[in-house]
């Protein structure tokens, strides 16, 4: 008897067989991965602030002539740049880290608040009747790294952080109305021989977003607020900065705080690295361009949180020096926000794999309304990301590290910690983050999984975000050079840059 001949396949039948083939091919795909060294957070409490903040550090801002006219022919300065828990005393790693997360919520918060209002009308300033300064819709929060110049002359050292968030140079300034405490002697104008105050009309004094004027004075007056609460207000003015090595910049636009309290923690001001006009590349730029980049040390994997390390900050020439093999992406201007460093995340891999999930759509920056996107963030710890594609991102990670135990119940604003106690060296999926332009940043394990305990507890160092713009934070950063190449319009992260 003739058998039936067997049916022919259909073409959907035919469709799904070689999918799950390919899945299967891809599932077989080994994980890569690589070595971590999981050290928790040391218990014991710290005694001793960072070298940074000595006050006998005159021969930093020497008037030495001949320095400073070596300087003066440079195209390049540099300065030193240390996290702000090396001035906390008594405290232990795991408080220090907790206040860090609290300020982080605190200054994303301020960061999607400002994002979100990009289709506001900025404030006027100058002397149109205006009698006393608006609060600016800038809330960016504070900063976490600083660093020392001199302000004045002659030269007074100044703690100042660093905030590539926010435009404005300021710095308290006697006589204190309101002041927090700092390290160093609070700058005094009237012993400065370079102070110069600005009139209302002063076209710097309407660069400010949120400017005013004292009728009394004719004097330029300026206020900024921060997301966390924080606020600075005084005179806005013109004043001459030092660096280490001598060279001087001279009528610099800083705001002269009178008014201050917040967050601010040691530091005497903040040197406002934005996109803006009023920012300190900005206003450098004649002299050194408008590129700088910077390597910031890892502070939350510690294991001796008084330890003092520093890095560089680097302004001029030289901050593109280390990015001859570099691949750089393309900055994306945001006509609605000019201060942030808005770049364009194309996707994420995890474990050599890249995450379907981590779409574009959800990264993208929509310029008619200036909404979405993600920014570079020196002053945000954590990496936000847009909700759907954090939990893709997550998703993936759980994943692929399926042979580490899951600590349950998440740390903070964590969901995702796991439990490597009694652990020396892990193995851990790799995390890489792929921009527009070719642009990758391949993250070291100490990036992306943080100790929260001196137990052994070790948390996926992203989170979500449903604030809109998204943020690549300084955790993420840490040990690479970041250059902001403001004069080409683009950024580059440069591996292993310390």
């Amino acid at each position: 008897m003739l058998m039936a001949p067997p049916p022919l396949l259909s073409l959907s039948a035919l469709l799904l067989i070689l999918l799950a083939a390919s899945a299967s091919d891809a599932a077989a795909k080994p994980v890569q991965t690589q070595s971590f060294l999981a050290t928790p957070l040391s218990p014991e409490r710290t005694s001793a602030p960072s070298e940074l903040a000595r006050d006998d550090d005159k021969d930093l801002f020497a008037d030495n002539l001949a320095a400073a006219e070596d300087a003066a022919a440079a195209s390049t300065v540099r300065f030193s740049v240390v996290h702000r828990d090396d001035f906390a005393v008594d405290a232990t790693a795991a408080e220090l880290l907790a206040h860090r997360l609290e300020r982080d919520g605190k200054r994303a918060s301020g960061i999607s608040a400002a994002a979100g209002a990009a289709n506001a009308t900025r404030g006027g300033s100058g002397s149109g009747g205006v009698s006393a300064p608006v609060v600016s819709g800038l809330a960016q929060g504070s900063g976490e790294y600083f660093t020392k110049i001199g302000v004045g002359t002659p030269a007074t050292p100044a703690l100042m952080v660093l905030d590539t968030g926010s435009d404005v140079v300021w710095l308290q300034c006697a006589p204190c109305r309101r002041c927090y405490d700092q390290s160093g002697p609070v700058f005094d104008p009237r012993r400065s021989k370079s102070y110069g105050a600005l009139d209302c009309a002063a076209p710097l004094c309407r660069r400010l977003d949120s400017g005013g004027c004292d009728l009394r004075r004719r004097a330029c007056i300026y206020q900024v607020a921060y997301g966390d609460g924080s606020v600075t207000a005084g005179d806005f003015a013109t004043e001459t900065l030092t660096f280490a090595g001598g060279a001087r910049v001279a009528r610099v636009a800083v705001g002269c705080g009178h008014d201050n309290e917040g967050l601010f923690v040691a530091a005497a001001g903040l040197l406002g690295l934005g996109r803006g006009s009023l920012s300190f590349p900005a206003q450098i730029s004649r002299r050194y361009g408008r590129s700088f980049s910077y390597c910031l040390v890892d502070r939350t994997s510690s294991a001796t949180p008084a330890s003092s390390r520093s890095s560089t900050v680097t302004f001029g020439s030289a901050a593109l020096a280390s990015t001859l093999a570099a691949s750089f992406t393309p900055m994306v201007k945001n006509p609605r926000m000019e201060t942030f460093y808005y770049v364009q995340l194309a996707s994420i891999s995890v474990g050599g794999a890249r995450v379907p999930g981590v779409a574009n759509s959800d990264l993208r920056l929509d310029p008619s309304s200036g909404r979405g996107g993600v920014i570079v963030d020196s002053g945000t710890s954590v990496t936000r990301l847009a909700r759907p594609a954090y939990s893709a991102l997550r998703d993936a990670f759980r994943a692929a590290a399926a042979g580490l135990r899951l600590s349950p119940g998440g740390f903070s604003l964590f969901d995702t910690c796991y439990d490597l106690s009694g652990r020396k060296v892990v193995k851990v999926p790799t995390v890489s983050m792929h921009f527009a332009g070719g642009a990758e940043a391949s993250l070291p394990p100490e990036n992306y999984l943080i100790p929260v305990d001196s137990k052994g507890t070790f948390c996926f160092a992203f989170a979500g975000t449903d604030g809109g713009v998204s943020i690549i934070g300084n955790i993420q950063q840490q040990g690479f050079r970041v250059v902001f190449d403001g004069d080409g319009q683009r950024v580059a992260f440069v591996p292993k840059g310390c």
